[in-house]
């Protein structure tokens, strides 16, 4: 059997000098319940308030009807990259991207300009999330068309390439069967030394995993948390087969937090969530460890949470991505989350 080849790490790693390897973001999947002409002004005060209480990194959601999962369809939503653009004039040193960018809502070409530009104008703080896409009724909906999975991950990989080439070369020139370029200009090139850092979402151990480890910067992981170990073993697996060094993936995991000034709140918020809400005996629930990791929740006081999210940062990750739908408004519990959270993922 011949031997895989030897995959170089993409330039930078997971954590050397030049990218921005995040300890702890906040992911923003709803927006503020604020008139649409103070939204924006209330989303800068929730960027800078997360900035202030430690999370180094900030995310949106790539949608455009809002998930079953975070709220009604009909929900306001606002576009990825239009909002992280103006966010970047307003905030400092934290990274912004997409969680994560759906690759068929995109030219792959265009989507690695659309990214090399948020980091010229955010000063080198731009994040490319990326994933092969789900949400087939949105598409319709926008008039894209209809692919299938093999399809989506086909484009996934080409997507990745291409981004990879156009984030180090101008012009680029890259051929494939889902998407392709031919002496493509990007200018000016990315302010970070070999582009932003590119983080694939997802948890397929197969697929997935395997292009984390072969084109890949980072993984996001959607799992559960009894599921975080196998698949890391998983990637650790791929890397082997591409002799590529696994510490040279940063590893993360996204969750949800539930929180309050007490227990009654925090209990009050959890049932507001569409996920938890109608689940019969929800304290119960909430107080099983077990029941709590199968939905990715973290949930209780920030002091709770920081023991809840120090066990999970032992399965091996490097990176922790929390989001808040069940108090958007709240900035209080955003500045107490962070404040609990950063001593626990910003310390070697």
């Amino acid at each position: 059997m011949t031997a895989a080849p030897a995959v170089t790490p993409p330039a930078g790693g997971a954590d050397t000098a030049g990218r921005r390897p995040f300890r702890l973001g906040l992911q923003i999947p709803r927006l503020p319940a604020v008139p649409p002409h103070r939204l924006f002004e209330r989303l800068v005060e929730t960027a800078t308030t997360a900035a202030r209480a430690g999370f180094d990194a900030l995310f949106v959601m790539d949608h455009f009807h809002q998930i079953s999962i975070m709220g009604p369809a009909h929900a306001p939503m606002l576009d990825s990259y239009t909002l992280l653009a103006a966010l970047a004039a307003r905030t400092r040193d934290v990274g912004l991207g997409a969680l994560v960018t759906g690759v068929t809502y995109r030219n792959p070409a265009h989507l690695a300009k659309i990214v090399t530009s948020l980091d010229v104008v955010s000063g080198g703080r731009a994040l490319l999330g990326i994933g092969a896409g789900w949400n087939r009724e949105e598409q319709l909906a926008y008039g894209y068309p209809d692919v299938t999975l093999n399809e989506r991950y086909a484009l996934l990989e080409d997507a990745l390439r291409i981004a990879r080439a156009m984030f180090g070369t101008s012009p680029a020139t890259v051929p494939g069967d889902a998407a392709s370029i031919h002496q493509a200009l990007n200018e000016p090139q990315p302010l970070q030394p070999g582009g932003p850092m590119i983080m694939i979402g997802g948890g397929d151990e197969r697929r997935t995993l395997r292009l984390v480890a072969q084109y890949a910067d980072a993984t996001n992981l959607l799992a559960t948390v009894t599921d975080i170990r196998r698949k890391l073993d998983a990637l650790d697996a791929h890397c082997a087969d591409l002799r590529r060094d696994p510490a040279s993936v940063h590893r993360t995991w996204v969750g949800t937090v539930v929180t309050g000034v007490d227990r009654r709140e925090a209990e009050r918020h959890a049932g507001a969530l569409p996920v938890l809400r109608g689940v019969p005996d929800l304290p119960a629930v909430l107080a099983d460890q077990g029941s709590r990791d199968r939905v990715r929740l973290l949930w209780g006081s920030p002091d709770q949470l920081a023991e809840q999210s120090a066990r999970i940062r032992g399965l091996g990750l490097g990176g922790l991505i929390v989001n808040m739908p069940a108090h958007p408004d709240r900035l209080d519990l955003i500045e107490a989350v962070g404040a609990a959270l950063a001593p626990v993922w910003k310390t070697s």
